[in-house]
């Protein structure tokens, strides 16, 4: 995206945040107070844990309107403020770039501003500066600590275990290590059998000079040496409740991750669904849970887990539909949209190390896609998104692995041109979540929402999407076996029935998204299957009855 469309997106969005600040400057600018700005706006940045911010001018803030910037229009006078700014701020931190743009004839300037380094608050003329909401505040001293304790922080899994050496590790692990490792780097298939184990493993990045790392053990480790990353732990809990959340089994997995991970995914009751999707006349038969999906979430724990906490990872399958993976530590991009939204990787990670070896051996990727990709699956299999909580230092993720609105499903279905922005909003909509106003601007610009703040709903129409103005949806079908039981207790009663009858008694418990061509195959195919199971068969070529053989 160039520099230009960055820009527009972020006056779209309609309002300030703690790293996007929008100013007049028709003419001139305080120079001190744009300082101050820079401060606060680096500073926030890196609470945020953002690579940049931004600062806007020739943009009125209150109502986002063009006021073409007159400042500095002598283009060497602009670039000459990143060395004046660099004057009197900690360690000369400058802008990153200043852009000159014009948007409707109206010259605009936007300044890039870098993230404060990890560790090191950024201050202007020996003051810090950070923003509450849309105002500029001196940075409170928990701010402040929080910046500085950044640079006492070492990455965990890079860690020499001193008194562990390779018969730590299990053998078979380490097998598979080297199939991984070959899937992603084919380069290496001609040389990778004359590498010894320390040579493989120093190369895939899981030890360090042939020192055994804390990632080493984690993916590789024997399970009886786990004490030699105490306090910490390498354990996964699958546990199996019911639909109404009574504990039924459990089973706990130990290191080497790299092969219990597959002992865990295979655990999961990974059942059939089935529904009929909207553009065929027949049900469609899918898996629950995409495999590619558990594996991205689960390996995502395994990553991503604050190992210092102590704590294990969980998976918990419902046999209602539902998994939800539950890992130690904060949630370091510090929002799911920012994942999802920015399409790009993460610039900062827990477990660095552990995370590159992970990469090294196909566990994971780092190209900011594999989240993303979580969210596109159950997207085209009309499933609730995933949905991430992240509260009491903890990451939650819930998959769903069935249709729970069939409005939303349908909406989906009939809706190729939404974006996954708008279907993340319309998510919400479906688990009753509440809207921004900004939101609800977006949605009802599509006809996608109805009601009342805060009570809104997916809408009935769909008139604006998909030129069918007296489409209504139903809020769920039903499965075969349904239809086929009322079939059953009508010829029990009335002992025979014409395809009419039948069809009279079913139309309207078909889902409206059908046409009525649509509704005479699906009863056609009602009649074939029972007729091949021997439930009914035909009288006199015309009359339906119960086979009683």
């Amino acid at each position: 995206m160039d520099i230009k469309s960055i820009i527009i997106q972020l006056i779209n969005t309609g309002y300030e945040t703690e790293i996007v600040e929008f100013k007049e400057a028709k003419n001139q600018y305080d120079f001190n107070k744009l300082g101050k700005y820079f401060s606060a706006l680096s500073n926030e940045a890196n609470l945020q844990n953002k690579e940049f911010a931004w600062l806007i001018f020739g943009v009125r803030d209150n109502d986002k309107v063009f006021v073409n910037t007159q400042f500095r229009k002598h283009p060497v006078k602009l670039q000459n403020l990143k060395a004046e700014i660099a004057n009197h701020t900690t360690n000369r931190i400058t802008f990153i770039d200043i852009y000159e743009i014009f948007i409707q004839e109206n010259r605009l300037l936007a300044f890039k501003i870098p993230a404060a380094p990890l560790g090191i608050p950024i201050a202007w003329k020996g003051h810090y500066y950070g923003r509450d909401g849309e105002e500029l505040q001196a940075l409170n001293l928990e701010e402040i600590e929080r910046i500085r304790k950044q640079a006492n922080q070492s990455d965990w899994s890079a860690q020499i275990i001193e008194n562990a050496d390779i018969d730590d590790l299990d053998q078979s692990a380490i097998n598979r290590a080297r199939e991984l490792f070959l899937v992603k780097n084919p380069k290496f298939k001609n040389e990778i059998s004359n590498w010894t184990d320390i040579v493989f493993l120093n190369k895939a990045k899981l030890t360090i000079k042939g020192k055994i790392t804390r990632t080493a053990f984690l993916l590789l480790g024997k399970p009886e040496s786990e004490y030699l990353i105490n306090p910490a732990t390498s354990k996964i809990t699958w546990i199996l409740k019911d639909k109404d959340n009574v504990e039924k089994d459990y089973e706990h997995f130990s290191c080497p991750l790299i092969l219990n991970t597959e002992k865990v995914y295979h655990k999961i009751r990974n059942l059939k669904y089935r529904y009929i999707a909207n553009s065929t006349l027949f049900p469609e038969e899918i898996e629950q849970y995409d495999p590619y999906l558990i594996r991205e979430a689960l390996n995502n724990c395994i990553a991503h887990q604050d190992y210092t906490l102590g704590g294990k990872i969980n998976l918990i399958e419902n046999e209602d539909g539902f998994l939800i993976f539950v890992n130690a530590g904060k949630f370091i991009p510090g929002s799911v949209e920012e994942v999802i939204f920015s399409d790009a990787p993460e610039y900062r990670y827990r477990n660095k190390f552990l995370t590159e070896a992970m990469v090294n051996l196909n566990m994971i990727d780092t190209i900011g896609s594999g989240i993303r990709k979580m969210f596109y699956i159950q997207k085209n299999k009309y499933f609730p998104l995933p949905e991430y909580d992240l509260s009491e230092n903890k990451v939650k993720v819930t998959i769903t692995g069935k249709v729970t609105d069939f409005k939303y499903a349908v909406k989906l279905a009939q809706s190729a041109d939404l974006t996954l922005e708008e279907i993340f909003l319309l998510d919400k909509v479906a688990k009753n979540k509440a809207l921004s106003d900004d939101e609800i601007k977006i949605l009802r610009k599509k006809n996608l929402i109805e009601g009342r703040k805060p009570n809104f709903h997916i809408s009935d129409s769909i008139a604006k999407l998909t030129g069918e103005k007296d489409t209504y949806i139903k809020q769920r079908g039903f499965d075969d076996q349904y239809y086929m039981d009322l079939i059953i207790e009508y010829l029990k009663k009335f002992e025979k029935a014409s395809r009419s009858d039948l069809m009279k008694l079913l139309f309207d418990k078909f889902p409206d998204i059908l046409s009525l061509k649509q509704k005479e195959h699906k009863i056609k195919n009602l009649l074939q299957k029972m007729k091949a199971e021997k439930k009914i068969k035909l009288e006199d070529k015309r009359k339906w009855i119960l086979d009683e053989i």
